[in-house]
């Protein structure tokens, strides 16, 4: 434990009664006194602050950022209208998702939330791949809160009421406490939400204020990790990764329609001829789905899947049981004449086979707020 990093929250969990894990080299809250179970209940009727200042923050600059960016990833950056954020991928050039990534037209540059594991690899992508058009800068003093649930907007019009003004995927920036708060409303959890990137030496001050409000509790990574599950987010290097594609995985959406076959600025980026191909024809042997089990076991991670004939056709990357629904769900993938809604396959769990149901994702209602 002690080569780990530590966020710059760190003693106010220790203070919180955190249990802590290591996770992406870094000592962050796995739960606190309230449990995984019911630090997710509180998220989806109240409000949860969780720490995610392991997240890598990055801004690129430079003559053309957007057009820089789209050297290395699919995404229609050039199409990000200021003010507003979109999801991406990093891809490579066999088609492979490298890493996730939001990223923010913040007028003279982009901002990107990168994941955390993947940071130093993205830093290195980036740096390489940028070309004479932007220049990369990694942000090292900054933290990242983020603040969801059904009252996170009326915490945050407390705290700052032109914030609470944004809609899902806008973003601005405030000052407040003598602090610039970087706001984005988004999040991981399928609530409503924001994210709050503050620098290091205001972020005790503001985590402690947002954790004075009623309705708002510390919430840990295993109850993060249960949220985003119920709302069918992908968690990078369980769900996707560098040999899956972005059709496999279910992600085309995240291809902008300029880069697609056809768009305006079709392909230019690392894999574009495997991807495009794929999309193209839907020519990929396997596709993520989501399950849902019969039963009230949990189906984790690496469970094998089968036809009700035996034959092995797929395998689970993420599971657990469901506290909002009360079953237990997964992601996984399935050879896709097996990825149908409504279908019934089977999971192996310590020597029995389950059943589970193919369904669309997400699992929950998501409410994001669209104004």
């Amino acid at each position: 434990m002690s080569t780990l990093h530590r966020t710059p929250l760190y003693r106010l969990w220790q203070q919180r009664g955190a249990k802590f894990v290591p996770f992406a080299g870094y000592e962050m809250p796995v739960q606190f006194d309230m449990g995984i179970k019911r630090e997710h209940e509180h998220t989806r009727h109240q409000c949860g602050l969780f720490d995610v200042s392991h997240m890598g923050q990055m801004l690129i600059r430079g003559s053309h950022p957007a057009q820089a960016l789209e050297r290395v990833s699919p995404i229609d950056a050039v199409g990000i209208a200021p003010g507003r954020q979109r999801y991406g991928l990093f891809t490579s050039n066999v088609g492979g998702i490298h890493d996730d990534f939001m990223a923010v037209n913040a007028g003279d540059h982009l901002y990107l939330v990168v994941n955390a594991a993947c940071r130093a690899s993205d830093a290195a992508l980036l740096r390489s791949g940028l070309g004479d058009e932007g220049a990369l800068e990694v942000l090292e003093d900054r933290a990242l809160l983020a603040l969801q649930g059904p009252m996170a907007r009326e915490v945050m019009r407390r705290l700052c009421p032109q914030a609470a003004a944004l809609t899902f995927m806008q973003h601005a920036r405030f000052e407040i406490m003598g602090h610039e708060l970087w706001v984005s409303c988004s999040g991981y959890t399928g609530e409503d939400g924001f994210e709050l990137s503050v620098p290091d030496d205001g972020a005790i001050e503001i985590a402690e204020w947002l954790l004075e409000q009623e309705a708002v509790a510390p919430i840990g990574l295993g109850a993060r990790d249960s949220l985003r599950l119920e709302a069918g987010l992908c968690l990078y290097g369980h769900d996707m990764d560098g040999d899956t594609t972005p059709i496999e995985a279910s992600l085309g959406w995240a291809i902008g329609k300029a880069r697609r076959q056809g768009g305006a600025r079709e392909g230019g980026f690392p894999g574009a001829d495997v991807i495009l191909t794929q999309q193209g024809n839907q020519d990929t042997d396997y596709v993520r789905v989501g399950l849902k089990a019969d039963g009230r076991a949990p189906v984790r991670e690496g469970v094998e899947l089968f036809n009700a004939s035996g034959d092995p056709i797929g395998r689970v990357t993420s599971g657990t049981f469901a506290p909002s629904i009360g079953v237990p769900v997964a992601m996984g993938y399935v050879r896709r004449e097996f990825s149908e809604p409504g279908q019934t396959l089977q999971a192996e769990v310590r020597g029995r086979r389950l059943d589970m149901s193919v369904t669309s994702m997400p699992f929950v209602t998501t409410h994001y707020y669209r104004g």
